[in-house]
C-alpha cells in the first residue's frame, strides 16, 4: 500500500473548505467550536481516559465543564467502568452520534455530500457562513 504524502492531500483539496464545514457543524450540532475539534481527536484515539482528556484540552481554551458536557450530552460514552481492583479507571470511547458526525464532516471535506445550509440564519456571522456555504454547495 502506498503511503501518502503532502502533495496527495494537497491534490485532494480536503482542507480548502475545513474553517467553514467546522464553523456548520458546531452550530448545526449545539458545539463549541474547541470541542467538536476535541471529539475529533478523541474519535482518532478510538478509546481514551480523563488523562487523555487532559493532554487534549492543553490547546484548548479553558472550560471547567468540558468533560461533563460532552458526557452529558451523549458525544462520549463509558467504554469499561472501573472495579476498584483491577481496572483503576474508567475507559470511555465517542458515541454512535458523535462518529455519525464526524464521518459526514470528512464526507464534506471530500466533496461526498453537501454542507447543510443554516436554517434562518439570525446574526450577522450565520449570514455570512450560510452564503459561503450555497457557494461551497454550488461550485
Amino acid at each position: 500500500m502506498r503511503r501518502l504524502e503532502a502533495s496527495d492531500l494537497r491534490s485532494l483539496n480536503i482542507l480548502k473548505h475545513y474553517r467553514t464545514i467546522r464553523k456548520s457543524t458546531s452550530k448545526m450540532n449545539c458545539l463549541q467550536e474547541a470541542d467538536l475539534e476535541l471529539l475529533i481527536y478523541f474519535d482518532c484515539l478510538d478509546h481514551f481516559t480523563r488523562n487523555d482528556y487532559k493532554i487534549g484540552v492543553l490547546a484548548y481554551s479553558w472550560d471547567n465543564k468540558r468533560w461533563n458536557r460532552l458526557l452529558k450530552e451523549g458525544w462520549i460514552s463509558v467504554w469499561r467502568k472501573r472495579n476498584h481492583t483491577t481496572q483503576k479507571f474508567h475507559i470511555y470511547k465517542t458515541s454512535f452520534k458523535c462518529r455519525q458526525m464526524i464521518t459526514r464532516m470528512y464526507k464534506m471535506l471530500l466533496d461526498e455530500e453537501e454542507i447543510p445550509l443554516i436554517k434562518k440564519p439570525k446574526t450577522y456571522s450565520e449570514r455570512a457562513l450560510s452564503l459561503a456555504i450555497k457557494k461551497i454547495n454550488y461550485e
